[in-house]
């Protein structure tokens, strides 16, 4: 997501660099790329302009939104679908998907806006890639340009970790290898092959709706969104967040006297709103007015066992909720939400600190299918090239985020944004002392079983290993000297002037920030 309603004279100087920054794609041999695997997408199509639908297109919403502040700034084509054949070849030159048929697109939010541009890829028939996720098959999959990230590494750290901090709880996380790829025969760069987030057995395990049913016993993936209003409104909704109340953000201080909350009031007009999208496929309003309703009751059960030491309970058909005293708030809260996931995602954002945790990128499930449990799932975390002090975001490693008062992303480095705000679900229920225990003992556990080492070390392995297919990659994208989005770095992260001082700068976050909430949260 980015948002630059300001910043117009960086955007035409940001123009001018874009316009500069693609370099020489000649025509390579694939054969003489051995340092990680290697992904070539051949067009169907022969037309002289067909490398259009990988260098001109940006998602309808961030174009129309450039367009509000650019004089003249003509409209480009929204991402569609090209026919192509994509072919995968290891490092030793074994081939492991020889011309399949498939269709790719541009993907993403603002990062469509950017000269090397995330792709989405669309098989005809399920594939596995490079053993990712146990070797599953599935027809969609993700290259992510990592053009933002002068490391290329923040993305890759971030699931791995999560990844693991999410196993026990038997939570998908999307798997992900380093490829470089080739596009019509012109080197392309390093991406992240990575998983689409969806409902399938393998990737997020609930119920999926068969086309065309109606009913509202099926599985819904949601995403936490503020640009859920651009979907159609069968995949959308509003959440008032228990009326928009208060909340103590979690800061290390109890708050220090402070209160926030999410959505807009008078006070604090410039706010955006920040709803749900449905990303799975539903087909009634019944459907998406029973999952809104239940969406938002879980959030009001939440905050008065928070906030009111009260517990509120569903009736039968989850349509409606009543005070009762025949359990504790705790287990009013349990009943309808999957704990530790809700931990699992304090801890992963807290750790990693992401810029846009208030605002998108925040997955959540509920399945009420007849295996389903019925519960609000935090699940499939995603998007972390602008985390891990990438941006101006406990850039030192230190201090409380996930949990509590953040800036919104506009407003510079060195500002704190247009308005202050918060993530509700991460901070609701953050002084409740049943789920720090919760929290504490997850912390404590990954700590001392190595998993924050194991992320040192595969952070490590990777640059080792792609350094040159980094550096290759820099020759074609020159991600350092963009200043398409250098008003949204921060001073640590600006000052890398090479791929190599962006991932020691990365490293040396990392261990910091772990050593930080180690002191805090380690039983």
């Amino acid at each position: 997501m980015k948002r630059f309603s300001i910043y117009i004279a960086l955007f035409f100087l940001g123009c001018f660099f874009t316009a500069c920054s693609g370099k020489d794609s000649a025509s390579v041999n694939p054969d003489s790329l051995t340092d990680i695997p290697v992904l070539s997408i051949q067009t169907k199509s022969t037309d002289k302009n067909v490398m259009d639908f990988v260098t001109e297109p940006v998602a309808t919403h961030v174009a129309e939104s450039i367009a509000s502040w650019t004089p003249g700034y003509e409209m480009p084509p929204a991402p569609y679908y090209e026919p192509c054949t994509v072919t995968l070849t290891d490092t030793d030159q074994t081939v492991l998907l020889d011309s399949v048929n498939a269709e790719v697109k541009v993907r993403g939010n603002w990062t469509t806006s950017y000269d090397k541009k995330p792709l989405r890829i669309k098989f005809e028939e399920s594939v596995s890639l490079l053993g990712l996720n146990d070797g599953a098959t599935f027809k969609n999959w993700l290259l992510l340009a990592e053009y933002k990230d002068a490391s290329m590494l923040r993305n890759k750290t971030a699931l791995s970790l999560a990844s693991e901090l999410l196993a026990k709880d038997g939570l998908y996380v999307s798997d992900a290898e380093f490829v470089e790829v080739i596009i019509n025969g012109q080197y392309w760069g390093v991406y992240l092959l990575a998983e689409q987030q969806q409902i399938n057995k393998d990737r997020v395990n609930i119920t999926e709706a068969a086309e065309g049913y109606t009913g509202t016993d099926i599985g819904y993936f949601m995403e936490f969104d503020g640009y859920y209003m651009n979907e159609e409104p069968l995949q959308q909704f509003h959440v008032d967040y228990a009326e928009n109340g208060e909340l103590i953000p979690f800061d290390g201080k109890n708050g220090d006297g402070r209160t926030m909350k999410c959505l807009s009031d008078p006070e604090f007009g410039r706010k955006k709103d920040i709803g749900i999208t449905i990303k799975s496929d539903i087909y009634s309003e019944e459907q998406r007015d029973f999952i809104a309703s239940f969406v938002n009751n879980v959030y009001n059960i939440m905050y008065e066992a928070a906030y009111q030491n009260t517990a509120y309970i569903f009736n039968e058909t989850y349509t409606d909720i009543y005070r009762t005293e025949e359990i504790s708030p705790q287990e009013a809260v349990e009943r309808v939400v999957n704990v530790n996931s809700l931990a699992d995602a304090y801890l992963i954002n807290e750790l990693l600190c992401d810029a846009d945790v208030y605002w998108s990128s925040f997955f959540l499930s509920a399945d009420f299918g007849p295996e389903g449990d019925k519960k609000l799932t935090f699940n499939a975390p995603w998007d972390f090239d602008s985390a891990m002090g990438n941006k101006n975001r406990c850039a030192d490693g230190t201090g409380f985020y996930a949990a509590n008062i953040v800036p919104d992303v506009n407003g510079g480095p060195y500002h704190g944004g247009e308005y202050n705000t918060i993530n509700p679900w991460l901070a609701v229920l953050a002084y409740e002392d049943w789920y720090q225990d919760i929290i504490r003992s997850k912390w404590t556990d990954a700590y001392d079983s190595g998993v924050f080492d194991r992320a040192y070390s595969t952070l490590e392995a990777d640059q080792a290993r792609c350094v040159e297919a980094f550096s290759r990659n820099y020759d074609k994208w020159d991600n350092i000297n963009s200043s398409v989005f250098a008003a949204e770095l921060s001073l640590q992260s600006a000052l890398c002037r090479t791929q190599v001082e962006a991932a020691d700068f990365l490293l040396d976050w990392l261990k910091s920030r772990v050593e930080f909430l180690n002191d805090y949260w380690h039983s």
